[in-house]
């Protein structure tokens, strides 16, 4: 089940999409396969992966919180010190690629938690490629230093006030732009999910992480027990676990956002809630967070990442197969594991990974000790700086923005006086 069948993979997937992109859809199907067959585009892939993005990431035994929690030795996949600081370099750098590779001079791109859309930016200021980013506004205000970031690479930002005004929204604009500017440009998009032929070109770009992990625990003779990723759509999940999906061992986790509580809207739980049910949305068919009239519900998350109601759709079938297992982390959960693996590891891990590192503390114990737990840390937390200092130092954070507004008022003065006296 490596890869989908005309883009189905069981039930799930296909490219439910009108007229005008069903073209630029089987363009771009044909491109990625004659790529992925040419040993000079993958060579100069492999270049990029290792002097640009930093590959291979390392996977670092955690000593401490292997003592702490007894059970499994607890391993982590440090995707957070490759450029940009998250797994979604791998993905953006490959479609860019791509995309230069097929003469495409713009690049769009959705991004919810921040860092796809860092990534994509990185990649075109890298490339030479036009980029936007569609952004919901809601997201745009709880994660400023990744907007400023993408403005820094060049990047035009836009905030989306429709909906929900948060990663689903800003899929549906990113669409639509892409149906109105189809020859000139690429629509990289973060997940691994959407009409296909994305939710395969997404795993094959981010299943370098998971041949890395089977590389590295064989040089080093780890028998790897459970390997647990946090899931949103499923871009870092499903290339954590490509390599292995077709073996019965290990186990395979993925971890959902559990929100504040199970009641719909308090989270984002598509295969373990109580409201998730299978729905076509955004091109493609699997499991989402849907009313009675198959409109997607509001959903709720600390980590803006993992905030959306779809799931990628070889994800889905692989839940419903038993290969992958589910489970969410609530907030609080999340908050505490980033809490634990900085005090204990000194690894900062961003609210999505925080899911897969709150579930891996309540699991240690269920793997033996001669095996290994993995844990993909998606990302670095420096980007949810605006969430969690107001929940770990509440009253510091609301001093230095008080004396922040003040200096800028002040600076603010003096240009003005300044221009008075010119």
């Amino acid at each position: 089940m490596a890869q989908s069948t005309d883009g189905f993979f069981e039930q799930y997937g296909g490219k439910y999409v009108a007229e005008v992109l069903r073209r630029p859809l089987d363009e771009l199907q044909a491109a990625f396969k004659e790529a992925m067959a040419d040993p000079k585009f993958l060579e100069e892939l492999e270049v990029i992966q290792r002097d640009y993005i930093g590959r291979e990431t390392p996977l670092y035994f955690a000593p401490t919180a292997t003592k702490i929690l007894g059970g499994a030795q607890i391993y982590i996949k440090l995707e957070g010190l490759a450029n940009t600081g998250a797994h979604k370099i791998n993905n953006a750098i490959g479609q860019c690629l791509l995309a230069k590779r097929m003469g495409k001079k713009r690049i769009i791109a959705e991004t919810g938690a921040g860092q796809h859309g860092l990534a994509t930016a990185a990649a075109c200021a890298k490339l030479g490629l036009d980029c936007t980013v569609y952004m919901g506004e809601v997201d745009v205000r709880r994660q400023q230093p990744n907007v400023a970031a993408m403005e820094l690479y060049g990047a035009k930002v836009h905030a989306v006030t429709s909906g929900s005004r948060t990663l689903k929204d800003a899929v549906n604009e990113a669409m639509r732009d892409w149906a109105a500017n189809p020859d000139s440009t690429h629509y990289v998009l973060g997940s691994a999910l959407g009409p296909a032929p994305f939710p395969d070109i997404v795993r094959e770009f981010q299943s370098v992480i998971g041949r890395e992990v089977k590389k590295q625990c064989a040089e080093r003779g780890v028998k790897i027990g459970a390997m647990v990723a946090c899931c949103g759509g499923g871009s870092n999940s499903i290339g954590f676990f490509a390599p292995f999906i077709d073996q019965k061992e290990p186990r395979l986790i993925a971890v959902e956002a559990g929100g504040v509580g199970p009641n719909v809207g308090q989270n984002a739980a598509r295969m373990t809630g109580n409201a998730g049910r299978v729905g076509i949305m955004q091109g493609y068919k699997s499991r989402f967070l849907l009313d009675d009239d198959g409109q997607a519900l509001a959903t709720r998350s600390i980590s803006a990442g993992l905030d959306y109601c779809g799931i990628g759709p070889q994800l889905a079938a692989l839940g419903e197969k038993g290969r992958v297992e589910f489970t969410s982390a609530l907030d609080s959960e999340a908050l505490d594991a980033v809490k634990f693996f900085a005090k204990n590891e000194g690894i900062l891990f961003a609210l999505e990974s925080a899911h897969a590192g709150a579930a891996a503390i309540k699991l240690a114990r269920e793997i033996p000790s001669d095996q290994a737990l993995v844990i993909n840390m998606s990302g670095r937390g420096d980007k949810d700086v605006f969430i969690t200092s107001p929940v770990f130092r509440k009253d510091a954070w609301l001093n230095f923005l008080h004396a922040e507004i003040e200096r800028l008022e002040d600076a603010k003065d003096i240009h003005d006086a300044e221009s008075m006296e010119k």
